[in-house]
């Protein structure tokens, strides 16, 4: 069951894809009731990638189990009269459009605020409302790379595509955030407002530490820092079976732990070398090459060092660790699908379950909401 944090409060979400959705749905796992409202043609996730046999994406399920859907034509006067029937009795909007879609449809701060001055109304745009990019057009690798998010990361000779989409998902994070906020907000003033929130600006409020290093030209260049794969003792490496394991043995006692499980203690003295430690992180290329990820685990799991073997995507679901605190929820079938849960867990409950997403239409969920 979804927590009972925002029980008996409603979100309206207007959001596509995947940001604006999935931060309606960390306020479902909260306890608010979500309605998704999407265009006759439906949301395009729903056709974004390999679709399953029912016609619609694993992607689109995932993003939007726990919701009622409804398709309503907002350049309609009777779609715009049925979001405006939603939204009046709705506590939270959240929409995913460019900055002056919702005044085209009518719907814009003001219009909103007369229909319902208690609505907070949350605006996950990929820029933000003012400034030079607020109608440019933009996906998850633009934001990442103008919020600060790519240049430090990666090999050195180029940075790397992160994956998942890390703005998406931080903004919606952000999003969900805010408008939990907002609503505890509008218990004292009795008023709603209007969030703006920026996926690209997500990113850049993680930035504080890398854009003072590079303003005091103490940024080190990609690869080379100590949490970037500078420090022989927090890297990935390469077994002798060719997969990966990960070692971050960042404190003394850790890395003292790791040289003396491998037998070589004459490398404990060395976690001091400057960056990057490029003769010392060989050594350790060629340390893994001799083991198999097996042999690696036998040795290395009971040590306290920091080392955990690096498992396949298929494999993280049966995860020891993984499996026992349930955050993962596989269903059957020859098309099964893979929930991750939030991952917060309130006296001892497990993480909160979330329903199918339900199809129904406007008149049925404005006759529930009287």
């Amino acid at each position: 069951m979804p927590l009972p944090f925002l029980s008996g409060l409603r979100v309206v979400d207007l959001g596509q894809y995947l940001p604006g959705p999935y931060a309606a749905q960390l306020l479902g796992d909260l306890g608010a009731t979500v309605v998704k409202v999407e265009p006759p043609g439906g949301d395009p996730l729903r056709r974004l990638g390999p679709v399953d046999s029912d016609g619609t994406t694993a992607a689109y399920k995932l993003l939007n189990a726990g919701k009622t859907v409804i398709r309503i034509d907002l350049k309609s006067a009777d779609g715009r009269a049925a979001l405006e029937g939603l939204l009046a009795k709705a506590d939270a909007l959240i929409e995913s459009y460019r900055p002056g879609v919702m005044d085209k449809l009518g719907l814009g701060r003001e219009r909103l605020r007369e229909i319902n001055p208690r609505l907070v109304h949350a605006s996950l745009s990929g820029w933000g409302y003012d400034g030079p990019y607020a109608t440019r057009a933009g996906h998850d690798l633009n934001y990442m790379a103008v919020g600060g998010g790519l240049d430090a990361s990666g090999l050195p000779d180029r940075p790397v595509i992160s994956y998942l989409p890390v703005a998406d998902f931080a903004s919606a994070q952000q999003t969900a955030l805010a408008v939990a906020g907002a609503l505890l907000g509008r218990e004292r003033t009795g008023e709603g407002c209007f969030l703006d929130l920026s996926i690209m600006e997500s990113v850049l409020g993680w930035q504080g530490l890398t854009l003072t290093a590079a303003a005091r030209g103490t940024m080190p260049n990609r690869g080379e820092a100590l949490l970037s794969g500078g420090a022989a003792c927090y890297r990935i490496y390469r077994t002798a079976d060719g997969r990966f394991v990960t070692l971050s043995a960042l404190e003394a006692k850790f890395w003292a732990g790791f040289c003396e499980a491998v037998g070589r203690p004459d490398w404990i003295a060395r976690q001091e070398d400057p960056l990057p430690q490029t003769e010392l992180t060989a050594e350790l290329d060629a340390l893994f090459a001799t083991r198999t990820l097996a042999e690696w685990k036998a040795l290395l799991d009971p040590v306290d060092c920091c080392f955990e073997a690096l498992p396949e995507l298929t494999e993280v679901s049966d995860h020891p660790h993984i499996a026992a605190r349930g955050q993962v929820r596989v269903s059957a079938g020859p098309e099964p699908l893979v929930e991750t849960l939030m991952g917060l867990r309130v006296d001892g409950a497990p993480p909160p379950a979330r329903a199918p997403l339900r199809e129904s239409d406007a008149a049925a969920v404005l006759a529930g909401w009287e």
